[in-house]
C-alpha cells in the first residue's frame, strides 16, 4: 500500500537494517536508500546487501552535491577531524526527503539511536537536524522511537509506536539481541564508516583543502585514498603501494595526470595531479626518482632508471637514480589541527568555496 511505504537511510550498518526490520514486521514497504561518494558508503556491496537481508536497495551517488556542502563550510562545524556530522545529517534527509517524493513514500526512516554519538546524536541535535532538515513529523527513528516525540504516522496508527524500541546509549547489547531474535545471522560488526573522521584519511584530504586557487573535485578525493600521498607545495603525488593500488590509479587517472612508469623493473605507479599548473622539469625528474624509491630492484640495480611519463598528450622518458631527488622535498602529509583550525576560518570568511 502506498500509505505504508518508506524510504530508509540504509548505511549496511546493524542500526539501519533493524530499523528496516522494524518498519517491514509492520506491515511497511521500505525501500532503502545507500548514498555514497569518497567519503562514505559501499555500493559494491550491494547486491550481498539485497541477497542477505531480501530488501529493496538503491545506491545514489551523492559526491558533488557532498563535496560542494564540505567547500561552501559546514554550517555546525567540523568534529575532530574533518568530519561535518550535523550538517551530514541534514545532507542526508534532504536527500531522502527528496527521493520519498518520488516514491511515493510517506515515512523517512533512519537507524540513529539517541546518546550513540556525541556530535551528531544528542537529544539537542537529533532536534535541529530534523527542523533544519525540514522532516519533522515524517522522520522515524525506530530504534530510539520511544524517547522521541512521535511521528504523524504514529499518531494515526499507521506506525504501532509500542512495537519501536526505547534504545539509548553507545552501547550495542540491545541491538545485538534484537538481531538474535530476528534471526538476522551475518551481523555488520562496526568499523568502516566515514573517513572524515579517521585522522589517516583527514591528513591525506587536508592539503586539497589548502592549496589555493584549486577548488577540489570529488576525482580528488578518490585518488586521495588510494595508495602513498606525497606533496611538495602545492605538487600533488600518489604512489601505489601494491597491485591493487596501481589498477585504481590507473582506472581513476585522467587525460590531465601524469603517469609514472617504471620500465626495466617491477615497481609501483605514480600519478602527478596538476592542481593549477604543469609541472616543470624539476618536479617531473624528481617525481620520477622518487617513484622509483619505492622500487627495491631498482634502488638495488645501482644504475640509472628508465621512468617513462605520459601526461597532457605526450610521453618520454625521464632517466634517474633511484631515490634522487633533489630539488624537491616530497612529504607524506601530516594532520594538523592548526591547519583544520585556518580551514574553518576560511569557511567563515568565504561562503562561496575554498
Amino acid at each position: 500500500m502506498k500509505d505504508h511505504r518508506a524510504v530508509a537511510l540504509f548505511s549496511g550498518g546493524l542500526d539501519s537494517i533493524l530499523a528496516v526490520r522494524l518498519l517491514q514486521e509492520q506491515g511497511w514497504e521500505v525501500i532503502c536508500l545507500h548514498f555514497f561518494s569518497p567519503f562514505f558508503g559501499r555500493p559494491d556491496l550491494a547486491d550481498s546487501w539485497r541477497e542477505t537481508y531480501g530488501i529493496r536497495l538503491e545506491c545514489v551517488d551523492v559526491s558533488h552535491e557532498y563535496v560542494a556542502m564540505l567547500l561552501q563550510g559546514p554550517e555546525f562545524g567540523l568534529g575532530k577531524f574533518l568530519n561535518p556530522c550535523v550538517d551530514c545529517k541534514i545532507f542526508m534527509l534532504r536527500q531522502a526527503e527528496k527521493y520519498m517524493h518520488e516514491f511515493g513514500a510517506r515515512l523517512i526512516i533512519s537507524g540513529e539511536v539517541l546518546g550513540q554519538r556525541p556530535m551528531s546524536q544528542r537529544r539537542g541535535p537529533l532536534h535541529l537536524i530534523q527542523n533544519r532538515a525540514q522532516v519533522k513529523g515524517i522522520l522515524l527513528r525506530p530504534l530510539s522511537a520511544g524517547l522521541l516525540e512521535p511521528t504523524t504516522a504514529e499518531k494515526e496508527g499507521a506506525v504501532d509506536r509500542e512495537k519501536l524500541l526505547s534504545v539509548s546509549g553507545r552501547g550495542r547489547k540491545d541491538q545485538l539481541g534484537m538481531a538474535r531474535e530476528m534471526g538476522l545471522e551475518d551481523v555488520p560488526t562496526p568499523g568502516g564508516g566515514c573517513l572524515l573522521t579517521q585522522a589517516e584519511s583527514a591528513k591525506r584530504y587536508l592539503p586539497l583543502l589548502e592549496v589555493k586557487g584549486h577548488v577540489p573535485e570529488p576525482r580528488d578525493f578518490h585518488l586521495a585514498n588510494v595508495g602513498r600521498q606525497f606533496w611538495s607545495g602545492d605538487f600533488w603525488l600518489c604512489i601505489g603501494r601494491d597491485k591493487q593500488d596501481n589498477d585504481r590509479l590507473e582506472e581513476i587517472r585522467t587525460d590531465d595526470d601524469y603517469l609514472f612508469f617504471i620500465r626495466q623493473f617491477p615497481g609501483p605507479l605514480g600519478i602527478g595531479r596538476p592542481l593549477n599548473r604543469e609541472w616543470p622539469e624539476d618536479v617531473l625528474e624528481s617525481a620520477a626518482a622518487w617513484v622509483c624509491r619505492f622500487a627495491p630492484k631498482a634502488r638495488k640495480s645501482l644504475r640509472t632508471v628508465e621512468v617513462e611519463v605520459r601526461g597532457m598528450g605526450e610521453s618520454r622518458i625521464i632517466h634517474v637514480w633511484p631515490g634522487d631527488a633533489e630539488g624537491t622535498d616530497w612529504k607524506e602529509p601530516q594532520w594538523s589541527a592548526r591547519g583544520k583550525k585556518t580551514l574553518m576560518q576560511g569557511f567563515k570568511e568565504d561562503t562561496h568555496g575554498l
